[in-house]
């Protein structure tokens, strides 16, 4: 993924709200699975990561990106923009 696709995902997802929301308990088995229903109906999401430290954040990424096969976009604070394409993409991606 380019650039110029990463800035038209993160221009969508302006609007968005999180979706998700990894809380104190961290990484369950339960938000994994709430984070695969959500990249497979919306192809982009916001995941809102309250009460980690930075390296915790980017383990958890680590791990919903590699398990999920997302592309993380941005992080800004303690929210992240994740994208993984659909069988049948609804959105379309600038070349």
């Amino acid at each position: 993924m380019n650039d110029r696709q990463k800035r038209h995902l993160r221009g969508l997802a302006h609007a968005l709200k999180p979706v998700v929301m990894i809380g104190n308990k961290g990484l369950t088995d339960t938000v994994l699975a709430e984070i695969d229903t959500a990249l497979a109906h919306h192809e982009l999401i916001k995941v809102k990561l309250s009460g980690a430290d930075k390296a915790t954040k980017q383990v958890f990424l680590d791990k919903i990106t590699h398990q999920h096969h997302a592309v993380l976009i941005n992080i800004v604070g303690h929210t992240a923009i994740l994208y993984r394409p659909a069988d049948d993409p609804k959105i379309i991606l600038p070349r």
